[in-house]
């Protein structure tokens, strides 16, 4: 995988810090730290397709691509903003209304905005992102958008050493600051970001990592959308939800999941701090993920991603879904 410095990045994960509208425990640097959620609220009339027009941004992502789906298949009013409309075509089918523009260009995103109720926000992770994020905030505060849900991540605060974290907790502090009513959700560690490693493992069989015997909590990015669908479509009680998934897996259990999907024995490689910024430099990775993924693993071999919530199956009552399910779904791009 490559990528220009200034391309940005869509690994996913939660790290969870300090937002105030969330009401967030503080708790030693290391250690799994979430924020008290509030009871989920559900208005007894469910919003329905004429009821209101939803814009997603960020709807060739990983996740804004099946909020997407997922929306357009309740029958909801559904608009997808998106840069390149052809690539988003062929994703998202010819049935979606697609409105191009750019988060660089903010009369862009306020026509985007005409006639919107509710806004999903997510933007891939990037240097930029703050900027670009805080201008679709203040676009719509202008639209008089009436409700906000807003992809963060689980490990969200203000001046985190993961710049990932920092930079979603500076969001997170815009979105409170503008007065929007929002709810955050604060998924981890996505399953789909096995998917970079894709490459590697068909070539080589091996599952590289700095993961340690670390325990992480995953997530479908299909679960994580489930969620937003239902933030964007239900009255619930604002603030800031971590999504994780229901089992605490190792990088070790992660390659014998991926060995049972695809027949072919598949290993785990440990890694070393420097071992991995060697690994991701020569990869194509710009320094800046780099580092954060670096750091991203520090946090998880010091146990900072092992709690679990049970906050998707109280949103979309099923269980969430398992890495083992992920890895037949996806066993094709593992396989050589």
């Amino acid at each position: 995988m490559k990528a220009r410095s200034a391309t940005p990045i869509c690994l996913h994960v939660g790290v969870v810090g300090r937002g105030r509208r969330g009401q967030l425990l503080t708790t030693q640097v290391g250690a799994p730290i979430y924020p008290v959620q509030r009871p989920l609220r559900r208005d007894t009339r469910r919003a329905t397709a004429s009821d209101h027009m939803i814009l997603v941004t960020g709807a060739t992502g990983s996740v804004g691509s099946a909020v997407v789906q997922q929306l357009a298949g309740r029958g909801a009013s559904v608009r997808a903003f998106v840069r390149d409309p052809a690539r988003a075509r062929a994703m998202l089918g010819d049935d979606v209304t697609l409105v191009t523009g750019d988060f660089a260009s903010p009369d862009t995103v306020l026509r985007a905005l005409e006639g919107v109720d509710t806004l999903f926000l997510a933007c891939a992770n990037g240097p930029r992102q703050v900027e670009f994020e805080a201008t679709v905030i203040e676009a719509a505060t202008s639209a008089n958008v009436r409700r906000l849900v807003k992809l963060s991540a689980a490990l969200a605060e203000v001046g985190s050493p993961l710049c990932v974290a920092d930079w979603n907790g500076r969001i997170e502090r815009i979105v409170e600051d503008s007065g929007l009513p929002a709810m955050i959700l604060r998924p981890g560690f996505y399953m789909s970001n096995l998917l970079a490693n894709a490459a590697e493992v068909r070539r080589t069989g091996t599952l590289r990592a700095p993961a340690g015997e670390a325990g992480i909590t995953m997530i479908d990015p299909w679960d994580v959308a489930a969620c937003a669908v239902v933030a964007l479509t239900e009255s619930l009680a604002g603030g800031s939800y971590v999504l994780t998934g229901a089992e605490v897996l190792s990088y070790r259990q992660i390659a014998h999941f991926l060995s049972e999907a695809t027949g072919r024995r598949i290993e785990f490689a440990d890694m070393n701090d420097d071992e991995a910024r060697h690994h991701y430099i020569t990869t194509g990775l710009p320094e800046w993920f780099t580092e954060y993924l670096v750091r991203l693993f520090q946090k998880f071999r010091d146990g900072a991603a092992t709690e679990m919530t049970d906050t998707v199956r109280s949103l979309i009552n099923r269980e969430p879904r398992s890495f083992s399910g992920f890895a037949r779904n996806h066993a094709a791009a593992f396989s050589s």
